[in-house]
């Protein structure tokens, strides 16, 4: 293996189709140089340091991000803690400190689109020029597009915060997920004859899609479950707070205090108040079908 590394650095905020495109020439400039390959991300997410009124809620929690690249040939993942200190770095001294005195970088690939340093002062221009200067390649990797567009961690967001899961999926290249803990909950689900799973989130930054009954598989320690998801407001029951409930098909074992990943496949509808338990039981079984119908393969 020759002496140095292959760099790309950048949030990696829902580690979508873009994000695997700049992964993809990565792995390959790597192997091409013989050199290791090192992705360099940040936790907390930097603007929950630098602009924390504006910081979005996270597609990937820090947890599910380094899941996610363990699926990917990149031989090394960088979580570094962002810091005040590590925001007043201007772009000189982010890449002198952190790529090559840290690093031993020899060269670097970057989405099209990346700002760094103080402000975010620096960017494309800004690398090409230190890496003339300094002595180091530049590769610079062009946008993928959906539907005629890039494809960015703030495009899937928005079709989230709309219920779109169908949309984030495809800038994805996966569906779209949550991880909980089952938690008890007041039991209302199997009094319904619908046995529900309540599900406390892992991290306070996870962003939770729009409210509404979803179609669901569920990833067990052993295996996929498929089911519906209720997320939201209980309205026929006043004085419950929203939950997250889930509705597993075919399923019966106890699983208080475990942890489970839901997948989004698809909205069924918006949340909605019934005049009366029948009507809601009505409902509950019609959500059923519709979900068995849109989880068919």
């Amino acid at each position: 293996m020759a002496d140095g590394t292959v760099v790309t650095v950048g949030t990696f905020d829902g580690v979508h189709r873009g994000h695997w495109a700049v992964l993809a020439e990565l792995v390959r400039v790597a192997r091409e140089k013989q050199m290791s390959s090192t992705l360099v991300t940040f936790d907390p997410h930097p603007l929950r340091i630098v602009r924390p009124e504006h910081a979005p809620k996270l597609l990937t929690t820090p947890t599910e991000k380094i899941e996610i690249l363990a699926q990917s040939e990149v031989d090394y993942v960088a979580l570094v803690q962002f810091t005040k200190e590590l925001s007043r770095y201007s772009p000189r001294e982010f890449v002198a400190r952190v790529l090559l005195d840290g690093l031993r970088m020899k060269h670097l690939v970057i989405g099209y689109d990346h700002g760094f340093g103080r402000g975010r002062s620096g960017d494309v221009d800004t690398l090409r020029e230190l890496g003339q200067e300094v002595g180091f390649e530049v590769d610079v990797v062009q946008p993928v597009d959906a539907d005629g567009e890039p494809i960015s961690s703030s495009r899937i967001r928005a079709a989230l915060v709309t219920g779109d899961v169908a949309v984030a999926e495809h800038a994805l290249g996966r569906p779209y997920s949550m991880e909980g803990t089952v938690v008890r909950g007041v039991g209302a689900g199997r009094k319904l004859g619908f046995p529900t799973a309540n599900l406390a989130l892992r991290h306070d930054d996870k962003l939770v899609p729009h409210e509404g009954i979803y179609a669901v598989r569920a990833a067990l320690h052993d295996r996929y479950v498929e089911g519906v998801l209720h997320l939201g407001p209980r309205p026929t029951f006043p004085g419950l707070p929203p939950s997250i409930e889930l509705h597993l098909f075919d399923f019966d074992g106890d699983l208080y205090g475990r942890r489970i990943r839901v997948d989004f496949v698809a909205r069924i509808r918006d949340i909605a108040k019934f005049a009366n338990v029948k009507q809601l039981i009505t409902a509950m079984g019609a959500d059923c079908e519709s979900a068995r119908e849109l989880l068919q393969p």
